[in-house]
């Protein structure tokens, strides 16, 4: 009984650590985030960067874009960014680079953010990404998912897309539309008011009117 119980418990341990190991080795990649992406839609991309290294720290960051026609960086402290356009256009890259001191040293990640839009209409989309190291060390994360969906040393940096709802395609269409829709109902609020006063002050002026028709008259009779 006993004997069953420690191998459970060892089956258990070892699984535990394997799934730890994975996960590890996982968050130790470039990645890229966006919860509300959407197909068509425009989205703050999130990417993480971890320094790797024991010995170097990161200094340049460079991420691939599938031509878009909007692509606007978050500044950060000490980094400078820059937005690659091609004769259309289009942004096709954005680099980041450290300062010197701004550097993600050992054992450290970074985020760097990018709006940008309007995302591929497909399930997934990837941003190779080639970091730099303080060293002369360049990784280059490129590597496509195998066909047995097993993850590569080196994957590229990958989204997955939801469909659109509508929402993405028009977010600044919405916007645009609200706001146009605001003014009209504002000017339509104004228009009445301006009517109701313009009334008020006929009526007020007829008051006043007939107020001093009757005084020139008890003036004359007096």
């Amino acid at each position: 009984m006993k004997s069953s119980i420690s191998r459970a418990l060892f089956v258990s341990g070892a699984t535990v650590g394997a799934l730890l190991i994975g996960a590890g080795a996982a968050s130790a990649h470039v990645v890229v985030s966006a919860p509300d992406a959407e197909q068509g839609g425009y989205s703050v991309l999130t990417f993480r960067v971890p320094t790797e290294s024991d010995t170097a720290s990161t200094s340049s960051v460079k991420v691939a874009l599938p031509g878009l026609n909007s692509a606007r960086t978050q500044p950060i402290p000490g980094w400078t960014s820059t937005v690659e356009k091609d004769s259309a256009d289009l942004a096709v890259s954005v680099t980041w680079t450290a300062n010197p001191g701004a550097e993600v040293g050992p054992g450290q990640f970074q985020q760097f953010l990018l709006s940008a839009g309007p995302l591929p209409e497909e399930e997934t989309v990837s941003f190779p990404a080639t970091q730099t190291y303080t060293d002369g060390e360049v990784v280059n994360w490129d590597e496509p998912m195998t066909d047995d969906g097993s993850e590569p040393e080196l994957p590229s940096p990958t989204l997955t897309l939801a469909a659109a709802s509508g929402d993405a395609h028009g977010g600044t269409h919405s916007d645009t539309t609200e706001t146009t829709e605001t003014s009209a109902s504002d000017a339509t609020a104004s228009d009445n008011t301006a009517r109701w006063l313009a009334g008020v002050g006929l009526v007020l002026g007829a008051i006043g009117a007939g107020l001093g028709i009757g005084a020139t008259i008890r003036a004359r009779r007096s």
